[in-house]
């Protein structure tokens, strides 16, 4: 079983009782789940993950003004059941992630921003200055009981994705971020001998198509080090997530580039970093032309930016 799913047998036998008996009039105006922080909330948690930030528990959402009326007296009666339990095993960073909260804050913290969640609703430079894996964090995990959907309501709204002009915002940057990194300033880097920069580009390439492909889905990737898993999971074929493991796992050929001058407009097709480039590249430009976002096959990326701008 993972986490989660301790997480739910906890709250059914443990903590909807005891909200039923001593909250009553409170019973329908407290979410219940377990979402954010942490590879538990994504089902990713395993053996190596319990050595740190583990343990069952749940977060329990109100309102401020709930937070207010009933939530100190909440927190102690939860924290008296979750104290008591087996495995409840919590690291004081873990703590602050499980228990009563508002829904304010969970979102806020997590987006890093002030979330205005009694309206629903994020600005434009709100929706610009969150970062993606922020995002999923703030969506994962499982919703076990929003009788108001007070908590569910600002859920829906990201998962609704990003609005359109931010989504094609997204995307620019990204194409712009893999172009730069993998065909143009690799080859660069290579022809100077410049190994550790030509190493970095090889690392931001790979990140922007990871977040290339996660936009053409319009799903939010997870975080880093759960970013390839993910993509593994989506990508049907599986073909782009094992070119993107072939690249992970190819070193630059320096041999390819002893004594050659550098060149913007000749692919230095005897790197074998440059090879898989192009064909992730190629096949970000099939995503894009599937989603109707363009309608070309020139594989160099830079071209497309200022379409979505």
């Amino acid at each position: 079983m993972k986490v989660y799913e301790y997480s739910r047998k906890f709250y059914e036998d443990h903590i909807a009782g005891m909200i039923k008996d001593r909250f009553p009039e409170y019973e329908n105006r407290i979410a219940v789940g377990i979402a954010g922080e942490g590879s538990d909330c994504f089902g990713y948690d395993d053996h190596m993950s319990r050595d740190h930030d583990f343990g069952t528990g749940v977060c329990l959402w109100i309102t401020d003004e709930d937070m207010h009326k009933f939530g100190n007296l909440l927190s102690i009666a939860y924290n008296e059941i979750a104290q008591q339990h087996p495995g409840f095993n919590l690291s004081d960073r873990l703590q602050e992630r499980r228990g009563v909260m508002t829904i304010h804050s969970f979102y806020s913290n997590i987006l890093g921003i002030d979330c205005d969640t009694d309206n629903v609703k994020l600005t434009e430079s709100d929706w610009l200055s969150l970062d993606h894996a922020c995002l999923a964090t703030a969506v994962n995990g499982e919703v076990f009981r929003d009788d108001t959907g007070n908590f569910s309501a600002f859920r829906k709204l990201l998962t609704d994705y990003y609005p359109d002009r931010i989504w094609k915002i997204r995307i620019a940057e990204e194409l712009h971020k893999f172009a730069a990194a993998l065909q143009v300033n690799y080859a660069r880097c290579m022809t100077r001998g410049d190994a550790v920069a030509a190493s970095l580009c090889r690392l931001q390439g790979i990140e922007a198509a990871m977040q290339l492909f996660f936009l053409m889905k319009r799903e939010y990737p997870p975080y880093y080090k759960w970013t390839h898993r993910r993509l593994t999971e989506l990508d049907g074929s599986g073909k782009f997530a094992s070119l993107v493991k072939d690249l992970a796992d190819t070193d630059s050929d320096h041999d390819a580039w002893r004594g050659r001058e550098y060149n913007a407009d000749l692919l230095n097709l005897g790197d074998r970093t440059v090879v898989l480039s192009e064909k992730i590249a190629a096949h970000i430009v099939s995503m894009m032309n599937d989603a109707g976002l363009i309608s070309g096959s020139d594989p160099y990326l830079e071209r497309y930016v200022n379409g979505f701008i």
